[in-house]
């Protein structure tokens, strides 16, 4: 097992690249993985992990560990490099304090409308224009455990694999099936799927309790500070809207969607 000691070492010098800047990331085709957890959750979700850098006096609280130990613990498969670094290489590339030692150069997937799965009544979650790495990941938080079939991201603004999407998905990047499309390839795939999209707006809306979602349905919701674009809401079956009862007219917009999401789920009798 090779190990690495130096943080000027090419390897460390490419995965901080990769880590830091997203042109990078995009024409690599790579992206850096933090945490056990996290590397456990893509390696279910079929990603493909390059290297695995391991820090044995974080992750075991011991220099004396084997490759064949990490590949058990990880699951790794043979394919995947395992090298051992130092504390210091290992500060030097971590993004946040307390990911257990380990980091994963791992292999992106194609984000293509084509690969969302295919059920019958599909319920997707569909967030337009995206800014905040964090609002990214607390949605696919959200459509993890509301259990959507597919989050489609509607010209986002920020790298699907930041490591702040990453951290605050809480790993949810990898288990949720996320396609990146313009606005016409969305309604297209809508048209052509035969799918009903109902957009969060405050114009022209009914409650959000008052429609039917046990069809095929899309679920859009925009950014907090200007709300979807025209051609989405031109676009929708419906307009909706979550009642608000405070001095204010909207709310965090994974939270609307947890509550969109969730009461779809109710209407299906999954909840």
């Amino acid at each position: 097992m090779k190990h690495i000691s130096s943080p000027h070492n090419a390897i460390i010098r490419y995965a901080e690249q990769l880590q830091r800047k997203s042109k990078i990331r995009k024409k690599e085709g790579l992206f850096i993985i933090e945490g056990k957890r996290e590397i456990l959750l893509a390696i279910d979700g079929g990603f493909v992990l390059d290297q695995v850098l391991v820090c044995g006096a974080i992750l075991y609280n011991n220099l004396d560990f084997t490759e064949q130990q990490v590949r058990q613990d990880l699951q790794l498969p043979q394919q995947t490099e395992i090298i051992s670094v130092s504390v210091e290489v290992y500060e030097k590339l971590a993004y946040r304090t307390g990911t257990e030692g380990c980091i994963a150069i791992a292999k992106s997937k194609p984000a293509q409308l084509s690969n969302l799965p295919a059920t019958d009544c599909p319920l997707y979650l569909v967030a337009e224009s995206p800014e905040k790495p964090g609002n990214v990941g607390a949605l696919l938080r959200t459509a993890d455990a509301a259990g959507v079939d597919g989050v489609i991201l509607v010209n986002p603004t920020c790298d699907l694999y930041n490591p702040n999407v990453i951290r605050s998905s809480v790993g949810c990047v990898f288990t949720v099936a996320i396609a990146i499309a313009t606005v016409e390839e969305c309604l297209e795939f809508f048209k052509k799927e035969q799918i009903h999209m109902y957009a969060a707006t405050l114009q022209d809306s009914e409650r959000y309790d008052l429609v039917d979602f046990t069809g095929p349905t899309a679920i859009a919701v925009g950014t907090e500070a200007t709300g979807l674009t025209q051609p989405l809401r031109d676009a929708a079956m419906a307009k909706i809207i979550i009642p608000m009862h405070g001095s204010i007219d909207s709310m965090n917009v994974s939270a609307s969607a947890a509550i969109l999401l969730y009461e779809a789920k109710r209407q299906r009798g999954f909840i």
